[in-house]
Protein backbone atom coordinates (compact mmCIF):
# COMPACT_ATOMS: atom_id res chain seq x y z
CA UNK A 1 0.00 0.00 0.00
CA UNK A 2 1.45 3.49 -1.11
CA UNK A 3 0.23 6.53 0.99
CA UNK A 4 1.70 9.78 -0.58
CA UNK A 5 1.40 13.21 1.37
CA UNK A 6 -1.72 15.40 0.66
CA UNK A 7 -1.25 18.83 0.08
CA UNK A 8 -2.86 21.63 2.70
CA UNK A 9 -5.97 22.85 1.31
CA UNK A 10 -6.91 20.30 -1.06
CA UNK A 11 -10.14 18.88 0.04
CA UNK A 12 -9.81 15.98 -2.20
CA UNK A 13 -6.38 15.03 -1.11
CA UNK A 14 -7.49 15.79 2.64
CA UNK A 15 -10.39 13.20 2.25
CA UNK A 16 -7.79 10.83 0.71
CA UNK A 17 -5.46 11.14 3.54
CA UNK A 18 -8.38 10.61 6.04
CA UNK A 19 -9.34 7.03 4.03
CA UNK A 20 -5.81 6.20 4.62
CA UNK A 21 -5.74 6.76 8.18
CA UNK A 22 -9.13 4.89 8.80
CA UNK A 23 -7.13 2.16 7.15
CA UNK A 24 -4.55 2.20 9.63
CA UNK A 25 -6.83 2.98 12.48
CA UNK A 26 -9.09 -0.07 11.93
CA UNK A 27 -6.38 -1.92 10.56
CA UNK A 28 -8.47 -2.30 7.89
CA UNK A 29 -7.51 -5.44 5.60
CA UNK A 30 -10.39 -5.03 2.76
CA UNK A 31 -12.16 -2.19 1.05
CA UNK A 32 -15.37 -2.57 -0.15
CA UNK A 33 -16.05 -0.71 -3.58
CA UNK A 34 -19.70 -0.49 -3.58
CA UNK A 35 -22.02 1.44 -6.66
CA UNK A 36 -25.71 1.48 -7.39
CA UNK A 37 -26.91 -0.25 -10.19
CA UNK A 38 -30.62 1.26 -12.26
CA UNK A 39 -32.91 -0.82 -10.03
CA UNK A 40 -31.32 0.81 -6.78
CA UNK A 41 -29.47 -2.29 -5.73
CA UNK A 42 -26.41 -1.81 -3.81
CA UNK A 43 -23.53 -3.90 -5.84
CA UNK A 44 -20.28 -4.83 -4.92
CA UNK A 45 -16.66 -5.81 -5.17
CA UNK A 46 -13.87 -6.07 -2.73
CA UNK A 47 -10.17 -5.30 -2.85
CA UNK A 48 -7.25 -6.67 -0.59
CA UNK A 49 -6.20 -3.41 0.88
CA UNK A 50 -3.12 -3.70 -0.17
CA UNK A 51 -4.33 -2.58 -4.13
CA UNK A 52 -5.25 0.57 -2.62
CA UNK A 53 -2.86 3.39 -3.76
CA UNK A 54 -3.89 7.49 -4.01
CA UNK A 55 -3.82 6.83 -7.60
CA UNK A 56 -6.43 4.92 -6.95
CA UNK A 57 -9.23 7.41 -6.19
CA UNK A 58 -8.00 8.80 -9.81
CA UNK A 59 -7.79 5.96 -12.10
CA UNK A 60 -10.20 3.60 -10.52
CA UNK A 61 -11.18 -0.06 -10.56
CA UNK A 62 -11.59 -2.15 -13.65
CA UNK A 63 -15.06 -4.19 -13.75
CA UNK A 64 -17.44 -5.79 -16.23
CA UNK A 65 -20.38 -3.30 -17.11
CA UNK A 66 -21.77 -6.00 -19.29
CA UNK A 67 -22.72 -8.09 -15.83
CA UNK A 68 -25.16 -5.06 -14.38
CA UNK A 69 -28.88 -5.01 -15.78
CA UNK A 70 -29.82 -2.24 -18.11
CA UNK A 71 -25.73 -1.33 -18.56
CA UNK A 72 -23.32 -2.03 -20.79
CA UNK A 73 -23.20 -4.94 -24.08
CA UNK A 74 -20.86 -7.43 -23.63
CA UNK A 75 -18.44 -6.21 -26.25
CA UNK A 76 -18.31 -2.71 -24.88
CA UNK A 77 -18.33 -4.01 -21.11
CA UNK A 78 -14.88 -2.91 -19.80
CA UNK A 79 -16.02 0.10 -17.29
CA UNK A 80 -14.11 2.21 -14.13
CA UNK A 81 -15.24 2.11 -10.82
CA UNK A 82 -13.88 5.38 -9.41
CA UNK A 83 -14.23 5.56 -5.29
CA UNK A 84 -15.36 8.67 -3.65
CA UNK A 85 -12.97 9.38 -0.35
CA UNK A 86 -15.53 11.72 1.39
CA UNK A 87 -17.93 8.25 1.45
CA UNK A 88 -15.33 6.14 3.56
CA UNK A 89 -17.39 4.19 6.54
CA UNK A 90 -16.56 1.11 7.67
CA UNK A 91 -18.39 -1.88 7.85
CA UNK A 92 -19.87 -3.41 11.20
CA UNK A 93 -21.48 -6.81 9.40
CA UNK A 94 -18.00 -7.66 7.83
CA UNK A 95 -15.97 -10.92 9.82
CA UNK A 96 -12.61 -8.96 8.88
CA UNK A 97 -12.02 -5.66 9.04
CA UNK A 98 -13.20 -3.92 5.97
CA UNK A 99 -14.00 -0.37 4.92
CA UNK A 100 -16.71 0.58 2.95
CA UNK A 101 -15.95 3.08 -0.89
CA UNK A 102 -19.04 4.71 -2.93
CA UNK A 103 -17.99 4.39 -6.08
CA UNK A 104 -18.99 6.11 -9.39
CA UNK A 105 -18.69 4.88 -12.76
CA UNK A 106 -16.72 6.02 -15.38
CA UNK A 107 -17.06 5.51 -19.39
CA UNK A 108 -13.07 4.52 -19.90
CA UNK A 109 -12.79 5.87 -23.09
CA UNK A 110 -13.69 9.59 -22.24
CA UNK A 111 -12.77 9.36 -18.66
CA UNK A 112 -16.34 10.94 -18.13
CA UNK A 113 -19.15 9.42 -15.79
CA UNK A 114 -20.96 6.85 -16.97
CA UNK A 115 -24.99 8.42 -18.33
CA UNK A 116 -26.36 5.38 -16.73
CA UNK A 117 -24.64 6.02 -13.79
CA UNK A 118 -27.48 6.81 -10.77
CA UNK A 119 -25.05 8.47 -8.34
CA UNK A 120 -23.53 10.38 -11.34
CA UNK A 121 -26.71 11.70 -12.28
CA UNK A 122 -27.52 13.14 -8.96
CA UNK A 123 -24.46 14.71 -9.18
CA UNK A 124 -25.65 16.30 -12.06
CA UNK A 125 -28.87 17.36 -10.84
CA UNK A 126 -26.72 19.02 -7.37
CA UNK A 127 -24.52 21.34 -10.35
CA UNK A 128 -27.57 22.36 -12.49
CA UNK A 129 -29.38 23.27 -9.44
CA UNK A 130 -26.11 25.90 -8.70
CA UNK A 131 -25.88 26.54 -12.70
CA UNK A 132 -29.63 27.58 -12.42
CA UNK A 133 -29.07 30.48 -10.05
CA UNK A 134 -32.20 29.25 -8.40
CA UNK A 135 -30.21 27.71 -5.10
CA UNK A 136 -27.07 26.13 -4.27
CA UNK A 137 -28.36 23.49 -2.24
CA UNK A 138 -30.70 20.74 -2.33
CA UNK A 139 -32.21 19.02 0.88
CA UNK A 140 -33.87 15.44 0.90
CA UNK A 141 -35.09 14.04 3.81
CA UNK A 142 -36.61 10.52 3.03
CA UNK A 143 -38.58 8.19 5.45
CA UNK A 144 -38.88 4.70 4.28
CA UNK A 145 -41.07 2.29 6.05
CA UNK A 146 -40.51 -1.47 5.91
CA UNK A 147 -41.77 -4.86 7.09
CA UNK A 148 -40.19 -7.43 9.32
CA UNK A 149 -41.14 -11.01 9.36
CA UNK A 150 -39.56 -14.27 10.90
CA UNK A 151 -39.70 -16.60 7.70
CA UNK A 152 -40.50 -15.62 4.20
CA UNK A 153 -41.56 -18.70 1.12
CA UNK A 154 -42.07 -17.70 -2.53
CA UNK A 155 -41.83 -19.44 -5.80
CA UNK A 156 -43.23 -19.05 -9.26
CA UNK A 157 -43.13 -21.91 -12.29
CA UNK A 158 -44.92 -22.63 -15.41
CA UNK A 159 -47.66 -24.35 -13.41
CA UNK A 160 -47.54 -22.80 -9.87
CA UNK A 161 -47.40 -19.31 -7.75
CA UNK A 162 -47.07 -18.98 -4.48
CA UNK A 163 -46.27 -16.47 -0.92
CA UNK A 164 -46.30 -17.09 2.66
CA UNK A 165 -45.32 -15.09 5.32
CA UNK A 166 -44.63 -15.67 9.05
CA UNK A 167 -44.48 -12.90 11.51
CA UNK A 168 -44.87 -12.90 15.19
CA UNK A 169 -47.24 -9.76 14.62
CA UNK A 170 -48.91 -10.58 11.65
CA UNK A 171 -52.34 -12.24 10.11
CA UNK A 172 -52.85 -15.86 12.01
CA UNK A 173 -50.37 -15.29 14.80
CA UNK A 174 -53.07 -15.44 17.17
CA UNK A 175 -53.88 -19.04 16.64
CA UNK A 176 -50.01 -20.02 16.33
CA UNK A 177 -48.57 -22.37 18.95
CA UNK A 178 -44.61 -20.95 19.40
CA UNK A 179 -42.32 -22.62 21.98
CA UNK A 180 -42.27 -19.85 24.50
CA UNK A 181 -46.13 -19.92 24.41
CA UNK A 182 -48.42 -17.36 22.70
CA UNK A 183 -48.85 -14.35 24.89
CA UNK A 184 -51.29 -12.59 22.64
CA UNK A 185 -50.38 -9.38 22.51
CA UNK A 186 -49.51 -7.65 19.00
CA UNK A 187 -51.43 -4.71 17.22
CA UNK A 188 -54.35 -5.46 15.38
CA UNK A 189 -55.16 -4.72 11.64
CA UNK A 190 -54.07 -0.60 10.76
CA UNK A 191 -52.96 -0.96 14.65
CA UNK A 192 -49.66 -0.95 14.89
CA UNK A 193 -49.05 3.10 15.61
CA UNK A 194 -47.81 3.53 18.15
CA UNK A 195 -48.76 0.85 21.42
CA UNK A 196 -46.02 0.07 23.56
CA UNK A 197 -44.01 -3.28 24.16
CA UNK A 198 -45.02 -6.04 24.35
CA UNK A 199 -47.25 -5.25 21.42
CA UNK A 200 -44.50 -3.57 19.60
CA UNK A 201 -42.24 -6.21 19.35
CA UNK A 202 -39.54 -5.18 17.53
CA UNK A 203 -38.68 -2.07 19.51
CA UNK A 204 -35.23 -3.30 20.24
CA UNK A 205 -34.56 -4.79 17.12
CA UNK A 206 -35.25 -1.12 15.87
CA UNK A 207 -32.73 0.56 18.55
CA UNK A 208 -29.93 -2.16 16.88
CA UNK A 209 -30.70 -1.10 13.55
CA UNK A 210 -30.86 2.84 14.05
CA UNK A 211 -27.80 2.63 16.48
CA UNK A 212 -25.73 0.93 13.32
CA UNK A 213 -26.58 3.46 11.11
CA UNK A 214 -25.46 5.60 13.59
CA UNK A 215 -22.19 4.11 13.76
CA UNK A 216 -21.93 4.60 9.66
CA UNK A 217 -22.35 8.00 9.94
CA UNK A 218 -26.04 8.78 9.61
CA UNK A 219 -27.76 11.34 11.82
CA UNK A 220 -30.30 9.06 13.58
CA UNK A 221 -33.00 10.64 15.51
CA UNK A 222 -36.15 7.88 15.83
CA UNK A 223 -37.01 5.12 15.78
CA UNK A 224 -41.11 3.23 16.14
CA UNK A 225 -43.13 0.89 15.16
CA UNK A 226 -45.39 1.90 11.78
CA UNK A 227 -49.11 1.69 10.89
CA UNK A 228 -49.19 -1.88 9.74
CA UNK A 229 -49.10 -5.41 11.51
CA UNK A 230 -44.79 -5.97 11.06
CA UNK A 231 -44.32 -2.43 9.53
CA UNK A 232 -41.70 -0.68 11.49
CA UNK A 233 -39.56 2.99 10.25
CA UNK A 234 -36.49 4.53 11.63
CA UNK A 235 -35.97 8.50 11.33
CA UNK A 236 -32.53 10.37 10.51
CA UNK A 237 -31.90 13.68 9.28
CA UNK A 238 -31.95 15.40 6.00
CA UNK A 239 -29.34 15.52 3.80
CA UNK A 240 -28.01 17.27 0.50
CA UNK A 241 -29.08 14.97 -2.35
CA UNK A 242 -26.37 12.85 -3.05
CA UNK A 243 -25.40 12.14 0.15
CA UNK A 244 -29.55 11.74 1.25
CA UNK A 245 -29.57 8.80 -1.51
CA UNK A 246 -25.93 7.35 -0.18
CA UNK A 247 -27.26 7.34 3.29
CA UNK A 248 -30.61 5.52 1.66
CA UNK A 249 -28.29 3.22 0.74
CA UNK A 250 -26.85 2.90 4.10
CA UNK A 251 -30.35 2.47 5.68
CA UNK A 252 -31.47 -0.40 3.77
CA UNK A 253 -28.32 -2.33 4.21
CA UNK A 254 -28.70 -1.64 8.05
CA UNK A 255 -32.19 -2.84 7.94
CA UNK A 256 -31.27 -5.99 5.90
CA UNK A 257 -28.26 -7.22 7.60
CA UNK A 258 -29.41 -5.88 11.52
CA UNK A 259 -32.87 -8.04 10.85
CA UNK A 260 -30.54 -11.09 9.70
CA UNK A 261 -28.34 -10.95 12.42
CA UNK A 262 -31.48 -11.47 14.35
CA UNK A 263 -33.02 -14.46 12.47
CA UNK A 264 -35.63 -12.12 10.93
CA UNK A 265 -35.92 -11.06 7.58
CA UNK A 266 -36.84 -7.46 6.29
CA UNK A 267 -38.70 -5.99 3.68
CA UNK A 268 -39.03 -2.73 1.53
CA UNK A 269 -41.70 -4.03 -0.91
CA UNK A 270 -44.60 -1.82 -0.59
CA UNK A 271 -47.40 -3.95 -0.48
CA UNK A 272 -46.46 -7.10 1.02
CA UNK A 273 -49.36 -7.79 3.12
CA UNK A 274 -52.92 -7.68 1.85
CA UNK A 275 -55.63 -5.52 3.86
CA UNK A 276 -53.25 -3.37 5.68
CA UNK A 277 -51.17 0.12 5.19
CA UNK A 278 -48.16 -0.94 2.71
CA UNK A 279 -44.83 1.16 3.08
CA UNK A 280 -43.84 4.81 1.46
CA UNK A 281 -40.89 6.86 1.36
CA UNK A 282 -42.16 10.16 1.95
CA UNK A 283 -39.71 12.50 1.25
CA UNK A 284 -38.87 16.17 2.35
CA UNK A 285 -37.47 18.60 0.16
CA UNK A 286 -36.33 21.91 -0.13
CA UNK A 287 -34.03 24.34 -1.46
CA UNK A 288 -31.95 26.94 0.20
CA UNK A 289 -29.45 29.44 -1.57
CA UNK A 290 -26.53 31.53 0.12
CA UNK A 291 -27.41 29.99 3.60
CA UNK A 292 -31.42 30.37 3.52
CA UNK A 293 -34.75 28.26 2.83
CA UNK A 294 -35.80 29.88 -0.90
CA UNK A 295 -39.37 27.96 0.29
CA UNK A 296 -39.96 30.14 3.47
CA UNK A 297 -42.31 33.05 2.48
CA UNK A 298 -45.70 35.36 3.30
CA UNK A 299 -47.80 33.10 1.36
CA UNK A 300 -49.82 29.56 1.79
CA UNK A 301 -48.60 27.97 5.37
CA UNK A 302 -45.77 30.66 5.26
CA UNK A 303 -44.23 29.20 1.92
CA UNK A 304 -42.92 31.38 -0.83
CA UNK A 305 -44.13 31.48 -4.45
CA UNK A 306 -41.41 29.25 -5.15
CA UNK A 307 -42.36 26.32 -2.85
CA UNK A 308 -45.69 26.81 -4.38
CA UNK A 309 -44.32 26.30 -8.10
CA UNK A 310 -42.14 23.75 -6.92
CA UNK A 311 -45.27 21.91 -5.82
CA UNK A 312 -46.94 22.34 -9.25
CA UNK A 313 -43.58 21.55 -10.94
CA UNK A 314 -44.14 17.69 -9.23
CA UNK A 315 -48.01 17.56 -9.58
CA UNK A 316 -47.85 18.45 -12.99
CA UNK A 317 -45.05 15.73 -13.63
CA UNK A 318 -46.04 13.08 -11.06
CA UNK A 319 -47.13 10.45 -13.48
CA UNK A 320 -43.47 10.67 -15.04
CA UNK A 321 -42.55 10.82 -11.53
CA UNK A 322 -43.78 7.85 -10.78
CA UNK A 323 -41.63 5.99 -12.67
CA UNK A 324 -38.96 6.82 -10.88
CA UNK A 325 -40.63 7.14 -7.54
CA UNK A 326 -42.74 3.72 -7.81
CA UNK A 327 -41.09 2.01 -9.90
CA UNK A 328 -42.28 -1.78 -9.10
CA UNK A 329 -45.51 -3.38 -10.15
CA UNK A 330 -45.96 -4.07 -6.36
CA UNK A 331 -45.95 -0.23 -6.14
CA UNK A 332 -49.47 0.27 -7.22
CA UNK A 333 -50.99 -2.03 -4.66
CA UNK A 334 -49.74 0.72 -2.20
CA UNK A 335 -51.23 3.81 -4.01
CA UNK A 336 -54.71 2.85 -3.87
CA UNK A 337 -57.79 4.51 -1.65
CA UNK A 338 -58.36 3.24 2.09
CA UNK A 339 -54.87 2.67 3.44
CA UNK A 340 -53.34 6.49 3.81
CA UNK A 341 -51.70 6.52 0.43
CA UNK A 342 -51.89 9.96 -1.24
CA UNK A 343 -52.84 9.06 -4.30
CA UNK A 344 -54.93 12.55 -5.16
CA UNK A 345 -52.30 14.85 -6.26
CA UNK A 346 -52.95 18.02 -4.20
CA UNK A 347 -51.23 19.68 -1.83
CA UNK A 348 -52.06 20.70 1.81
CA UNK A 349 -50.76 21.89 5.39
CA UNK A 350 -50.50 19.30 7.60
CA UNK A 351 -52.83 16.91 5.48
CA UNK A 352 -51.31 13.34 5.18
CA UNK A 353 -54.56 12.53 2.67
CA UNK A 354 -52.92 15.19 0.20
CA UNK A 355 -49.76 13.74 -2.33
CA UNK A 356 -47.97 17.28 -1.21
CA UNK A 357 -47.82 17.96 2.26
CA UNK A 358 -46.42 21.05 4.24
CA UNK A 359 -45.31 19.79 7.48
CA UNK A 360 -45.63 22.70 10.35
CA UNK A 361 -42.73 24.79 11.02
CA UNK A 362 -42.27 27.77 13.04
CA UNK A 363 -39.00 28.12 11.85
CA UNK A 364 -38.32 29.73 8.24
CA UNK A 365 -35.24 26.88 7.78
CA UNK A 366 -37.56 23.91 8.43
CA UNK A 367 -40.09 25.00 5.90
CA UNK A 368 -40.02 21.97 3.04
CA UNK A 369 -42.40 19.78 0.43
CA UNK A 370 -43.55 16.48 1.62
CA UNK A 371 -43.98 14.49 -1.31
CA UNK A 372 -45.55 11.74 -0.33
CA UNK A 373 -46.15 9.57 -3.05
CA UNK A 374 -42.92 7.73 -3.44
CA UNK A 375 -41.55 4.29 -1.89
CA UNK A 376 -39.03 2.61 -0.97
CA UNK A 377 -38.18 0.39 -4.16
CA UNK A 378 -37.08 3.42 -5.53
CA UNK A 379 -33.76 4.24 -7.03
CA UNK A 380 -32.40 7.41 -4.54
CA UNK A 381 -30.51 8.66 -6.70
CA UNK A 382 -32.84 8.33 -9.52
CA UNK A 383 -35.82 9.79 -7.46
CA UNK A 384 -34.62 12.36 -5.82
CA UNK A 385 -33.24 13.92 -8.96
CA UNK A 386 -35.90 13.49 -11.08
CA UNK A 387 -38.10 14.96 -8.53
CA UNK A 388 -35.71 17.86 -8.37
CA UNK A 389 -35.74 18.42 -11.85
CA UNK A 390 -39.62 18.40 -11.71
CA UNK A 391 -39.69 21.23 -8.72
CA UNK A 392 -36.73 23.16 -10.87
CA UNK A 393 -39.07 22.88 -13.85
CA UNK A 394 -41.90 24.49 -12.04
CA UNK A 395 -39.74 27.15 -10.60
CA UNK A 396 -38.67 28.40 -13.78
CA UNK A 397 -41.94 27.72 -15.42
CA UNK A 398 -44.06 29.50 -12.80
CA UNK A 399 -46.50 26.11 -12.68
CA UNK A 400 -48.68 26.92 -9.67
CA UNK A 401 -50.34 24.30 -8.27
CA UNK A 402 -53.83 25.62 -7.96
CA UNK A 403 -55.32 25.77 -4.24
CA UNK A 404 -54.57 24.19 -1.69
CA UNK A 405 -56.75 21.05 -0.07
CA UNK A 406 -57.55 21.67 3.50
CA UNK A 407 -60.10 18.83 3.91
CA UNK A 408 -59.58 14.66 4.16
CA UNK A 409 -59.47 13.43 0.79
CA UNK A 410 -60.11 10.30 1.57
CA UNK A 411 -63.88 10.86 2.09
CA UNK A 412 -64.66 13.46 -0.59
CA UNK A 413 -67.83 12.69 -1.96
CA UNK A 414 -67.78 10.68 -5.73
CA UNK A 415 -68.22 14.30 -7.86
CA UNK A 416 -65.49 16.62 -5.99
CA UNK A 417 -63.55 13.39 -5.97
CA UNK A 418 -63.12 13.13 -10.01
CA UNK A 419 -62.26 16.72 -10.31
CA UNK A 420 -58.73 16.15 -8.37
CA UNK A 421 -55.97 14.28 -10.77
CA UNK A 422 -54.42 11.02 -9.36
CA UNK A 423 -50.84 9.54 -9.55
CA UNK A 424 -50.23 6.38 -11.94
CA UNK A 425 -52.64 3.73 -11.36
CA UNK A 426 -49.82 1.12 -12.68
CA UNK A 427 -46.10 0.78 -13.49
CA UNK A 428 -47.08 0.62 -17.08
CA UNK A 429 -49.13 4.08 -17.25
CA UNK A 430 -46.21 5.32 -15.01
CA UNK A 431 -43.79 3.89 -18.37
CA UNK A 432 -46.05 5.51 -20.75
CA UNK A 433 -46.20 8.94 -19.53
CA UNK A 434 -42.15 8.75 -19.10
CA UNK A 435 -42.22 8.19 -22.29
CA UNK A 436 -44.44 11.30 -22.78
CA UNK A 437 -43.03 13.36 -20.32
CA UNK A 438 -39.49 13.44 -19.99
CA UNK A 439 -38.25 16.77 -21.38
CA UNK A 440 -37.99 18.27 -17.85
CA UNK A 441 -35.31 15.80 -17.09
CA UNK A 442 -33.17 16.44 -19.25
CA UNK A 443 -32.49 20.05 -19.02
CA UNK A 444 -28.71 20.63 -18.12
CA UNK A 445 -27.89 16.75 -19.37
CA UNK A 446 -28.67 15.61 -15.83
CA UNK A 447 -30.68 12.76 -17.56
CA UNK A 448 -30.32 11.88 -21.06
CA UNK A 449 -32.37 10.52 -23.50
CA UNK A 450 -30.54 7.27 -23.65
CA UNK A 451 -30.63 6.40 -20.09
CA UNK A 452 -34.35 7.45 -20.10
CA UNK A 453 -34.84 4.65 -23.06
CA UNK A 454 -33.03 2.11 -21.06
CA UNK A 455 -34.51 3.05 -18.02
CA UNK A 456 -37.73 2.25 -20.13
CA UNK A 457 -36.92 -0.95 -21.51
CA UNK A 458 -35.09 -2.31 -17.94
CA UNK A 459 -38.68 -1.66 -16.07
CA UNK A 460 -41.05 -3.04 -19.19
CA UNK A 461 -39.12 -6.42 -18.44
CA UNK A 462 -41.14 -6.10 -14.67
CA UNK A 463 -44.40 -4.99 -16.54
CA UNK A 464 -44.16 -8.05 -19.06
CA UNK A 465 -43.33 -10.55 -16.41
CA UNK A 466 -46.14 -9.42 -13.85
CA UNK A 467 -48.56 -9.45 -16.54
CA UNK A 468 -48.16 -12.11 -18.56
CA UNK A 469 -48.24 -14.37 -15.06
CA UNK A 470 -50.77 -16.19 -13.60
CA UNK A 471 -52.08 -15.14 -10.09
CA UNK A 472 -53.45 -17.33 -7.16
CA UNK A 473 -56.12 -15.09 -6.63
CA UNK A 474 -57.00 -15.59 -10.57
CA UNK A 475 -57.83 -19.15 -9.62
CA UNK A 476 -60.21 -18.03 -7.06
CA UNK A 477 -62.40 -15.69 -9.21
CA UNK A 478 -62.44 -17.62 -12.90
CA UNK A 479 -61.10 -21.57 -12.34
CA UNK A 480 -64.82 -22.33 -12.03
CA UNK A 481 -66.16 -20.31 -14.48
Amino acid sequence: MVKKTASAGDSKAAAIAKVFDLIQEHSVELVDLRFTDTHGKWQHTCQHVSTIEEDSFTDGFMFDGSSIAGWKAINESDMVLLPDATSAVMDPFSARPQLILFCDIIEPSTGQPYNRDPRSTAKLAEQYLKSSGLGDTAFFGPEAEFFIFDNVQFGTGPNYGTYQLDSIEGPDASLKDYPEGNMGHRPGVKGGYFPVAPVDSESDLRAEMLATMGEMGLAIEKHHHEVAQSQHELGTKFETLVRSADFMQIYKYCVHNVAHSYGKTATFMPKPIFGDNGSGMHVHQSIWKDGKSTFAGNGYADLSDTALYYIGGIIKHAKALNAFTNPSTNSYKRLIPGFEAPVLLAYSARNRSASCRIPYATSPKAKRVEVRFPDPTANPYLAFSAMLMAGLDGIKNKIHPGDAMDKDLYDLPPEELKQIPTVAGSLREALEALAADHEFLLAGGVFTKDQIDSYITLKWNDVYRFEHTPHPIEFEMYYSV
